[in-house]
């Protein structure tokens, strides 16, 4: 199955799946500190796309979260390219997000929404990145990970962006928090999902019709001028370019001694482990009607197994509520401070090997608690860490350079003409992308929509500012146009009667198709005798791939509201007609909706509150002062 097929099959799911990629809230907006790469313009995309009630949204932000986002659905359907991202609208949705996350803290402003530095906390300390066997792994390790990043994070940064996240989600429960889904609303989704049909298919592709079809000169010159645009071909540029590589400049940029231990010194503790405990338990939660008394009491009778010597490990396999009862209760190693504070207090008093005399009581429930390890303070020497610290210093600093220079040309570079002479005084050599379209590749530079944007902006007589690349910038100049054109009917004639055949075909396909759909006989003898190829299903349910068709949300509607030996009237996939006949149904299994039941009413829920949330703050923006930046968009769309 293709890259596209899947997409078809879950394209419900895709629509989705898209809008929560892009409404996304926490690490969305990326400190300023970050490198853009490759989807913006100017040195360091220092113009904004927009503005929200004053608040500016830089260029540089669109350019990380797009990265980032179409990293993320290549990860979800392997081979997204930038082409087929921006035919699914996911530039523009980026774009309308940023604008309405922005929107989203204003109007949180306005209603007196905040987060206290207590609740930040507590998010944070249960972030799943920061934990292990779900205990926050301390902020030393922390500080380390956001360090480790590429580019590293500063915690502030970080944690600034989670608080904007939670006014966001504050904003977003207040809003919708009160939208809930009936029964009749799960079971009609459950049944859509699960219900299912057993088909036969009657395929008639149009191919089987083409011969003998000999399209006259009235019906090539009809289709010609009916569909003109079908065969225009669209405007083709060449530009030549002087590109700037900040990985070529990695050899002539120097890194010393002192700045290695400058580096290490102001970071030291990120290369550094606190003391460290490793601690296991048994614990015992209060659930909702329960008797606390009990609970207790079946605690301290385990309590009493463990300080008589029985297994500690067996005994929190088998009474231990916590999912670390899997490792025998191990939760690892943990500093000071990564535990809530009745935990804490007492794992830090025992030493290796004890056991607490008594129950702990916290939050989660009654713990039995035991210490089994502690490993010192460490940090890593200088010496281990200076080839890290060597290559992300040089790598930085060759990025500067590239700035710099660029920043350098600029001033230099105001026409094609001086284009040609600094790269001549410098001994560089101007690029040829050879001829392009709006969405193709450039020779030598590759796929960079900001470049390809201004090529397409630019007039011949014009030299452009230094473009941001995915390696370093770049300065163009449009050296041919080929304006769009529709070629004479001379020139696509077999084209146009490609199509003719093509359509008349299926014509044919359909007017055969049709003597199966009213017949009443036996389907598939009618079918074949009729010339279709005829495919049998298993049971499938809404969004299917069906055999030779993949899927087909037309058929999909026709079949499923149909009874048992029905057939649908003839169905258009692409260039092939279809009849199916019903040859057996499944409706659902009351069972199964019971034991699913809740799952799918917080997933629709889920889904009703975000169309709700979206609907009220399309209205609440419809109050603000929102601007656009029509020529830094332009530039970043590609239009």
């Amino acid at each position: 199955m293709t890259m596209l097929d899947r997409m078809r099959r879950h394209r419900t799911w895709l629509k989705w799946s898209l809008a929560f990629v892009c409404a996304t809230f926490v690490l969305l907006y990326v400190p300023q500190f970050l490198d853009p790469t490759g989807t913006g313009a100017g040195v360091g995309a220092r113009d904004a796309i927009a503005t929200v009630e004053g608040r500016r949204i830089p260029a540089s932000t669109y350019q990380q979260v797009y990265t980032q986002q179409l990293a993320q659905l290549r990860q979800a359907y392997g081979q997204m390219t930038d082409d087929l991202a921006r035919q699914l609208g996911f530039p523009q949705r980026v774009i309308q997000q940023l604008i309405s996350q922005e929107a989203q803290l204003v109007e949180a402003e306005r209603l007196g929404i905040t987060v206290t530095d207590g609740e930040l906390r507590e998010r944070l300390i249960r972030l799943p990145a920061f934990q292990e066997n779900g205990v926050f792994i301390g902020n030393a390790r922390y500080t380390q990970l956001l360090a480790s990043a590429r580019p590293p994070i500063r915690p502030a940064e970080f944690e600034e962006d989670l608080r904007r996240s939670l006014i966001a989600e504050k904003l977003q429960n207040l809003v919708a928090g009160w939208i809930l889904v009936s029964d009749e609303e799960v079971e009609d989704a459950y049944r859509r999902e699960h219900e299912r049909v057993k088909l036969d298919l009657a395929i008639f592709n149009a191919e089987q019709f083409t011969s003998g079809i000999t399209p006259t000169e009235a019906e090539i010159q009809a289709e010609y001028e009916a569909n003109g645009d079908a065969y225009r071909v669209e405007e083709k540029r060449r530009v030549r370019y002087l590109a700037i590589d900040a990985a070529t400049l990695r050899s002539s940029v120097n890194v010393t001694a002192d700045e290695v231990e400058q580096r290490y010194r102001a970071n030291v503790s990120a290369f550094s482990t606190p003391e460290q405990t490793r601690a296991s338990h048994i614990l015992f939660t209060v659930g909702e009607g329960e008797n606390e008394d009990e609970v207790r009491e079946r605690a301290e009778a385990v309590l009493a197994r463990v300080l008589n010597g029985e297994d500690f490990e067996a005994l929190a396999r088998e009474f231990s509520a916590d999912p670390s009862s899997a490792n025998g209760g191990d939760l690892g190693f943990n500093p000071r401070g990564a535990m809530v504070p009745e935990f804490d207090a007492v794992v830090w008093s025992l030493e290796p090997g004890q056991t607490h005399d008594e129950l702990v009581r916290t939050q989660f429930g009654y713990h039995i608690v035991r210490v089994t390890e502690r490993q010192p303070a460490t940090t890593r020497s200088l010496d281990e860490v200076r080839p890290q610290l060597e290559d992300q210093i040089r790598t930085e600093k060759a990025r500067a350079e590239a700035t710099r220079l660029a920043e350098e040309l600029e001033r230099e570079i105001s026409s094609p003409a001086d284009l040609e002479r600094v790269a001549q005084a410098r001994g560089l050599t101007l690029g040829d992308s050879g001829l392009f379209g709006r969405n193709e590749p450039l020779s030598g530079l590759g796929f960079v929509p900001v470049v390809a944007a201004e090529a397409f902006r630019l007039e011949q007589d014009q030299v452009s500012t230094a473009l941001t690349t995915p390696q370093g910038y770049a300065f163009i100049t449009v050296a041919e146009i080929r304006p769009a054109h529709l070629p004479a009917l001379e020139e696509v004639r077999g084209q146009v009667r490609e199509a003719v055949v093509r359509r008349k075909a299926v014509e044919a396909a359909r007017a055969r198709a049709a003597t199966v759909a009213s017949g009443s006989g036996n389907f598939a003898a009618a079918a074949r005798a009729a010339g279709a190829a005829v495919r049998s299903t298993d049971f499938i349910t809404r969004g299917a791939a069906l055999p030779d068709l993949g899927v087909s949300s037309r058929i999909d509607e026709a079949v499923f509201g149909l009874q048992v030996g029905q057939r649908t009237e003839p169905i258009a996939v692409d260039s092939t007609i279809v009849v199916a006949q019903v040859t057996d149904r499944q409706d659902i299994v009351p069972e199964g909706l019971e034991s699913q039941r809740e799952t799918l009413r917080a997933q629709l829920t889920a889904q009703r509150r975000a169309e709700f949330f979206s609907a009220y703050m399309t209205r609440a923006m419809e109050q603000m002062d929102i601007s656009y930046n029509e020529q830094v968009l332009a530039t970043l769309l590609g239009s």
